[in-house]
């Protein structure tokens, strides 16, 4: 954990500003980028609707529904003595912004509507980068059904959807059941990128599916031949976890006092079924790399590496004109596939040897090397592509490089 944490701090990706905030650097911010596109992508596959809330939310509303004395709550006044908080979550302002529409058909349900935006927590011990900071990046989207049985489709629609993002990252997840703690409710899941440095245990076991963080099972056998609660079934097993999502089936908790109602088929007014559903995405960002990287080195998800390719020529010296003029000839072959069109960067630091610039490239996480050296000088010209996710090294001609790289899957933040 602490040599992951220090390669994002000092590899032009994050910057420490105070405790639990950090700057987004350049290749930090277009990661986190793309993995907003991601997220967006998938929410609204599905209907959800994107919008943007206020940050600071009046007192009155989180007292209504008993959650003003939560400890974690950044609080202020303004200069009139009125009560705000910083919003960690959104639900008492989500539902009192439906409830202003009293005229709501029924027909126009489900309403799902979620934002990405930054949240607040007054973390006692900030710890672990952005896996536990009082800043954060955070996708958190709410919905409204008029049945319980809706608003469990529109539940299990949504997990679908979680599923495939983590899916597209490539990262190996597990749901489990969950506590609803502070958020009630009447059922939860969490998502949790399995990892050694996670804090939170989880039970699994995989003959009966049984899957549970541990805050949910009332025995704490510490060996690993515990029996699944209620569940007959073979012994299962304790792993750790970091928890990247959050789904919650909230019922009427906060619908029925802050009067979200719809009108149904005949017309009366029915209090709405609400779901709440969050993902972590500055702790995603952070633990897809925890996940995939080893000591020296990071390794992004793919999709969201904040670029695909470095392409490194010789150090300056004899024939350096040559080696810049074919770098640049296959930075321009290749900005012209559809899928690498802002994906490669040129390390022209030729003062600097190649292997100090291969070094660098390998610890900001770069899929992809190619050097220009001096096979490139013969006949026909080969290209050294390092594939550094399974640290292999082919010789390649220029035809060859493009039409294996023009397969690779991108995330292209220019449309």
């Amino acid at each position: 954990m602490d040599t992951v944490k220090t390669l994002f701090l000092h590899n032009e990706i994050l910057f420490h500003c105070h405790n639990g905030a950090f700057y987004y650097l350049p290749l930090g911010l277009r990661a986190l980028e793309k993995l907003t596109k991601v997220i967006d992508q998938e929410m609204q596959a599905i209907g959800a609707q994107k919008i943007s809330m206020p940050t600071m939310i009046s007192a009155a509303l989180w007292k209504k529904t008993g959650r003003w004395d939560t400890h974690e709550l950044f609080k202020l006044k303004d200069r009139k003595s009125a009560e705000y908080c910083l919003g960690p979550t959104h639900e008492e302002l989500v539902t009192n912004l439906v409830a202003q529409f009293e005229q709501l058909s029924y027909k126009r349900l489900p309403v799902m509507l979620y934002q990405l935006t930054r949240k607040f927590r007054d973390e006692m011990h900030p710890k672990f980068g952005l896996l536990r900071g009082r800043e954060f990046e955070m996708k958190d989207m709410y919905s409204f059904d008029l049945t319980e049985e809706a608003a469990m489709q529109t539940y299990e629609l949504t997990c679908q959807a979680y599923c495939r993002i983590f899916d597209r990252l490539k990262l190996k997840y597990v749901k489990v059941e969950g506590a609803t703690g502070n958020i009630g409710g009447s059922m939860s899941h969490e998502y949790h990128l399995p990892a050694s440095v996670g804090e939170d245990t989880l039970y699994l076991c995989d003959s009966c599916g049984f899957r549970s963080n541990a805050e949910l099972i009332a025995s704490k056998d510490d060996s690993k031949e515990s029996k699944c609660p209620s569940v007959s079934c073979p012994n299962m097993r304790k792993q750790t976890g970091i928890e990247v999502g959050h789904a919650f089936l909230l019922g009427t908790k906060y619908s029925e006092v802050l009067k979200a109602q719809v009108r149904d088929k005949d017309q009366n007014l029915v209090t709405q079924q609400m779901g709440c559903f969050g993902l972590g995405v500055s702790r995603i960002l952070q633990a897809g790399v925890e996940v995939n990287s080893r000591d020296d080195r990071i390794r992004w998800p793919s999709l969201i590496a904040p670029y695909q390719l470095c392409i490194i020529p010789q150090m300056q010296g004899y024939g350096s004109e040559t080696f810049d003029m074919l770098s640049d000839e296959l930075y321009d072959r290749l900005t012209n596939l559809p899928n690498l069109r802002d994906e490669v960067v040129i390390d022209d630091r030729t003062d600097k040897t190649v292997g100090k610039r291969k070094f660098e490239a390998d610890a900001q996480g770069y899929p992809y090397v190619v050097i220009v050296g001096r096979k490139c000088l013969e006949d026909p010209r080969l290209y050294e592509l390092v594939d550094t996710s399974t640290d292999t090294t082919e010789f390649l001609t220029l035809e060859q490089i493009t039409d294996r790289l023009s397969q690779v899957e991108t995330m292209s933040l220019l449309s």
